[in-house]
């Protein structure tokens, strides 16, 4: 999946929060899980479209399409992040997090978790702490 992901909308959203959390999924079950009754063939439309902008693939059983995530929920966040830090913080993600916590947006347990999070990483990087 390309690092650039373009933009979903609304639709395309919920139908990729359902496939993330359900998968993998079919048109029907996206369907009957929508918060809007939409027809199948439309259901069938979105779905198609998040494969051709590389958020969703699909194996066929039968002839049923199995829709599952081209990548991880966490993963395609991640670069939504990366994509608003390089617009408003020329690339500076410790801009972007001195900016959460002055505007206490993390608790304290989420910048421990934050913090562990880190070290571990630096950790299986080969970091040592300074």
């Amino acid at each position: 999946m390309d690092d650039r992901l373009p933009e979903l909308g609304d639709l395309e959203r919920e139908v990729m929060q359902l496939v993330w959390a359900h998968g993998p999924v079919t048109a029907e079950i996206v369907r009957e899980r929508l918060s809007r009754r939409l027809k199948e063939s439309t259901v069938r439309t979105v779905l198609r479209r998040l494969e051709e902008k590389g958020y969703a693939n699909h194996t066929v059983d039968g002839r049923t399409y199995v829709y599952h995530a081209a990548e991880e929920r966490s993963r395609v966040a991640a670069k939504a992040v990366q994509r608003i830090v390089d617009w408003f913080c020329n690339g500076s993600i410790e801009e972007v997090l001195v900016g959460m916590v002055d505007n206490k947006m993390l608790d304290q347990q989420q910048l421990r978790t934050l913090a562990d999070q880190v070290a571990k990483a630096k950790r299986a990087r080969g970091v040592k702490k300074e």
